[in-house]
């Protein structure tokens, strides 16, 4: 005689919840600016850049991103102290920003949080910890500084 296993059966729903931070990092000056936005879509990152663009609203910045669709959108309204420079495709490696995810990431990484304003918290707290010295480091490039003056 074999035995049987019987599985019981208990319903599940899985439910996602997301938050998401926008920022520019500067590898010549340690520079941030970061924003945590609802959504990762073109609404939101209009807000961005119109919230950076008031940041010392003499000086312009450029930014480097990936080819994301929002990033791209032709609704988008971008600020005149504002530059956009797309990477090539496939090469996040490329962009300082994603090394900064990368390290937020990894102090992320086997965490639990219970809600978003939890999750929220631990990005408020691991971001203030950002120096401008450690933006540097993080984020310089080889390629930034090769052949440039760059003034302060």
């Amino acid at each position: 005689m074999t035995a049987k296993g019987v599985k019981p059966i208990c319903p599940f729903h899985q439910v996602f919840k997301s938050t998401y931070l926008f920022g520019a990092y500067s590898p010549i000056n340690g520079e941030s600016f970061m924003t945590e936005m609802p959504n990762c879509n073109t609404e939101c990152f209009q807000i961005f850049l119109d919230e950076f663009s008031t940041e010392r609203p003499n000086e312009l910045k450029i930014i480097v991103l990936d080819n994301g669709a929002f990033h791209k959108s032709n609704s988008l309204v971008i600020p005149d102290n504002i530059k956009l420079i797309f990477l090539p495709p496939y090469s996040p490696e490329l962009n300082p920003a994603e090394k900064i995810w990368a390290v937020l990431k990894r102090k992320f990484t086997n965490k639990i949080h219970f809600t978003l304003e939890e999750i929220s918290d631990f990005i408020d707290k691991e971001t203030h910890l950002l120096s401008k010295k450690i933006i540097q480091s993080i984020c310089s490039f080889p390629y930034v500084f090769k052949g440039l003056d760059w003034t302060t």
